[in-house]
């Protein structure tokens, strides 16, 4: 029995290699983008932890959950969200899209809720799926577990044989920060 409908999560624990920094920690409306993502992410489900550091991320007044497979990449932020979640459906979102917002999001909840897949992930325009913009129902876990288990890291890989949704999102809600020079054009736009 799940305690609620719907609860989210932010994936906070990559490298950032590209990055060359922490982009969760990168400064963006006046606070740092994991704020901003996990507060529009909170608006939208009632109730949101990071999945990632505490170490790094525990004084932002979230509780934070340490990745149980670390270096595992997102599929294991996924499942550690899951694995943690007391809600039957987790909305899963990266920390490195700065467009996103809480309508976005309550959207994407409410189309999951709504219909019977057991994920349903973001599209763009181009058909392209987000993973790590998407709303996942608890019985994807042992799916995801057992594929994490196999070394099938990659998230859509790993989907494999579940009912997958989608819902259409702009390109700009997809849009994410990976390389400073991605980062160096959203602030452009945000100083315009």
């Amino acid at each position: 029995m799940f305690l609620r409908k719907l609860q989210a999560a932010v994936l906070v624990g990559g490298e950032s290699r590209r990055m060359g920094r922490n982009k969760a920690l990168l400064p963006f409306r006046g606070r740092t983008l994991v704020e901003h993502i996990a507060g529009e992410a909170e608006a939208a489900a009632g109730r949101v932890m990071l999945i990632g550091p505490p170490a790094q991320f525990g004084q932002l007044g979230w509780p934070v959950v340490e990745d149980a497979a670390r270096g595992s990449g997102p599929l294991s932020g996924i499942v550690t969200a899951l694995a943690r979640s007391e809600a039957e459906w987790t909305l899963v979102v990266a920390c490195d899209m700065p467009n996103l917002s809480r309508q976005v999001l309550g959207e994407l909840a409410a189309h999951a809720l709504a219909g019977s897949a057991d994920a349903v992930l973001a599209q763009g325009p181009g058909g392209y799926e987000e993973p790590l913009l998407a709303a996942y129902r608890a019985t994807c876990r042992p799916v995801l577990e057992a594929a994490l288990a196999e070394g099938r890291w990659k998230v859509r890989d790993a989907l494999h044989g579940l009912r997958v949704d989608h819902f259409a999102v702009s390109e700009e809600c997809v849009r994410n920060a990976n390389t400073p020079e991605e980062w160096e054009r959203i602030e452009d736009r945000e100083r315009a």
